[in-house]
């Protein structure tokens, strides 16, 4: 019995905030969804007065008999009595995004378009939890108090409180969206509130409930993450608006983040410059695509420029979507000997949505331009092999689709259907590398590169996604050289390790043997990235990347066993970073033009660096032919690539002399130097190596034949040596 209250307990968040009803009381859904509970806030005369993320079914109608509990009690404020518009009947709630498509766009508070100075309050706590705080889904630091702090909560003595926001110009005020206050150590929200309007900051007035003519109390959150929006009764054109905190959680403060939807409007007056509205002059398709729509796309942009591009699947995700890849080149599905292939992985978390339509962007951007003559793509596209996978997490963003970009919150649709977070999921490979290092084991009996698999992640009832699996055998198929992970939820890019070295280290410096190389990637992806060269821009939430370069080591930040990142530097051949895009994870339809502006040539300049370094071609002296997995292993750096089928290697190397050692079974090594210019290369570094007396005798010995004499002399010179 208790496990079944349990459960029914956890739907509580979805259920009773919906109709209206108390978390603490207990709710027959056969009555209508109308029937007024004592201490309930009935929803105000508007379209759709509440929604929150999680509730979108209508199922007031259904026989189903529901207890929900919650401890903590919500209670009004105790020095005046509120006035409660009438009840009406709640119309059967809509779909989450279909609602939401019909609305204004966010002013901009979550993605950082509304600057701090136009954030208001009437008072703060602390200035880490003042106006400029009130952003949603703005993420706290792990210290209450310190300047980073989840939301703005006014003052425990503040009789008034009120958040502000100044829209900077006339605009149509169409509906608000809050959450409360991110916290590791305290639970603060509000749980109604009322709406204000004024064109000077002076005078004021309220949004109404239609049938009453009474200002209308909005209910608000009922914990301190769901999204809830409220659509007001009738848009309203002004340039400031006010939430005023009616009631909140008993024994906390009225703390909220927020979102404001605004349309612009056009002054009469011409009394405000037009606000620039942010654009791009590039003819694409800047929406969000789910995934019945992204197949669409990659099968329109595949039949305009067939002759460069090709869709394959690497797999499926656990729902049984296809994981499709655009493969882009100017032979594509043939890899080219001396060609680098390169790739771009989005989606991983699926809530994390702008680099998926960053993807589907490139592939559209790419096409056109190689249509066009554009001699930069051009010769992208004819020196290498571009692959990109913009959903490797399909389930996981067909969920934050359906709520919409600014009611998904911050964490759901991160993982996979089988609640798997796929950048945690990929095998440790750190651990026993560092384990073989610190019994000196590494590279003579355990090799530095191409760690391979535990036997405990290789069996069938392992934990390991399908999503991942196929990831993995993409991997392995394909001689990948350089990959980025594209995320969201800050502006940052970070390179390996990312996984500290000491043992339940939260954070901890933890470089690469590459980490020269790493840090060069970063810094040309950071350095080439719109948003975070703007040095006027705050902080996304809690730390600034920008005092670094906007670079750091993963491990540094936060450890994360088993990524991607690291994986992919341990077990092949391909220097993998993270690129976080933005501060908003599922940014509006209307921002995707500018954050293609702000990442265009960062991802374009970013796939230019696999020409950094050395390349060339490991042959056989006798067969002249290409030897695979011969070993490229450059003096210093304790980390070694390997050449593909064909023989042909690529070594991401800074500028600078090295000295490089080329080595395969059965043959002789073979060193020499090889130089590395700040010019375009990469530099050729060729190998030609000589068969072992051993590894000739085995082949003659293969093939039936009979040993040379001056072999055979040979080899009993060397056998009595040994004797």
């Amino acid at each position: 019995m208790w496990g079944l209250l349990l459960v029914l307990a956890a739907f509580a968040p979805a259920v009773g905030p919906a109709l209206g009803v108390p978390r603490n009381s207990v709710l027959d859904l056969a009555q209508p969804a109308t029937t007024k509970v004592p201490g309930s806030i009935p929803a105000p005369n508007s379209s759709l007065a509440q929604l929150p993320a999680e509730t979108a079914n209508g199922t007031s109608e259904r026989h189903v008999r529901i207890r929900i509990i919650k401890k903590k009690k919500v209670v009004m404020k105790k020095r005046k009595k509120l006035t409660r518009p009438t009840p009406l009947v709640t119309p059967r709630l809509a779909a989450p995004r279909a609602l939401y498509q019909h609305s204004c766009p966010p002013l901009g508070l979550e993605s950082l378009r509304v600057s701090d100075s136009r954030l208001e309050a009437s008072s703060s706590q602390s200035f880490g939890l003042g106006p400029h705080r009130g952003r949603l889904n703005i993420q706290s630091g792990l210290e209450d108090g310190d300047l980073y702090d989840g939301a703005w909560c006014a003052e425990e003595q503040d009789a008034d409180p009120w958040f502000q926001v100044d829209a900077g110009h006339p605009t149509r005020f169409s509906g608000v969206i809050t959450q409360g206050r991110n916290s590791v150590w305290r639970y603060d929200w509000v749980t109604s509130y009322k709406v204000q309007f004024s064109n000077d900051s002076r005078t004021w007035w309220g949004s109404r409930n239609h049938s009453s003519g009474m200002d209308v109390v909005f209910p608000a959150n009922s914990d301190p993450e769901t999204p809830v929006l409220n659509l007001l009764p009738e848009p309203q054109v002004a340039r400031f608006i006010r939430l005023l905190p009616q009631t909140w959680l008993q024994g906390g403060t009225p703390c909220l983040r927020a979102e404001i939807l605004a349309c612009p409007v056009s002054d009469p007056n011409d009394l405000f410059l037009e606000a620039s509205a942010p654009g791009s002059s590039d003819p694409l398709d800047f929406r969000h695509h789910n995934y019945k729509a992204m197949r669409k796309l990659m099968k329109q942009v595949h039949e305009q420029c067939p002759n460069i591009t090709r869709i394959y699947s690497i797999g499926k995700s656990y729902q049984g979507l296809k994981l499709y890849v655009m493969e882009m080149s100017d032979q594509p599905g043939e890899h080219e000997l001396g060609e680098p292939e390169v790739r771009y992985v989005a989606g991983m978390h699926g809530n994390e949505a702008l680099g998926r339509e960053l993807l589907l962007l490139l592939m559209q951007f790419l096409c056109h331009e190689f249509l066009r003559g554009n001699p930069r793509v051009t010769r992208l596209l004819t020196e290498m092999r571009i692959h990109l996978l913009p959903s490797m997490n399909p389930d996981g963003y067909e969920i934050a689709y359906h709520r919409g970009s600014e009611l998904v919150g911050w964490a759901e649709g991160r993982w996979n259907n089988q609640s798997i977070d796929l950048n945690h999921n990929f095998a440790d490979l750190n651990t026993p590398l560092w384990e073989a290092q610190d019994d000196g084991k590494v590279p003579h009996i355990v090799p530095n590169h191409h760690l391979p698999l535990p036997t405990y992640y290789t069996l069938p009832n392992a934990t390991v996604a399908p999503e991942t699996r196929a990831v993995i055998k993409w991997m392995k198929r394909i001689p990948f050289v350089l990959s980025a992970n594209l995320h969201g939820g800050e502006l940052v890019v970070s390179y390996p390790f990312d996984m500290t070295r000491t043992p339940w280290a939260a954070r901890e410096l933890t470089p690469t043997p590459d980490d020269a190389v790493f840090r060069w990637l970063s810094t040309v992806y950071a350095g080439s990235n719109l948003a975070m060269q703007d040095t006027s821009r705050r902080p996304c939430h809690s730390q600034d990347f920008s005092v670094h370069g906007n670079i750091i080591n993963g491990a540094d930040w936060h450890t994360v066993p088993g990524s991607m990142n690291d994986f992919s530097y341990l077990h092949t051949n391909c220097f993998e970073v993270t690129v976080e895009l933005s501060c908003d994870k599922f940014p509006h339809e209307n921002e995707l033009p500018q954050e293609w502006e702000n990442n265009k040539d960062a991802l374009l300049t970013y796939l230019e660096q696999v020409r950094m370094g050395i390349a060339g071609v490991v042959r056989d002296k006798d067969t002249e032919l290409g030897i695979a997995d011969a070993v490229i292993a450059v003096d210093g750096i304790n980390h070694d690539v390997t050449t593909a089928w064909g023989g042909d290697y690529w070594r991401l190397l800074t500028p600078g002399d090295y000295m490089v050692t080329a080595s395969a079974e059965g043959y002789h090594s073979v060193t020499r130097n090889c130089r590395v210019t700040f010019e375009e290369g990469p530099f050729p570094c060729n190998f030609v190596l000589t068969k072992t007396p051993k590894q000739r005798l085995r082949e003659l010995l293969a093939a039936g034949a009979k040993v040379p004499p001056d072999l055979r002399r040979r080899l009993e010179r060397l056998r009595g040596l040994k004797d």
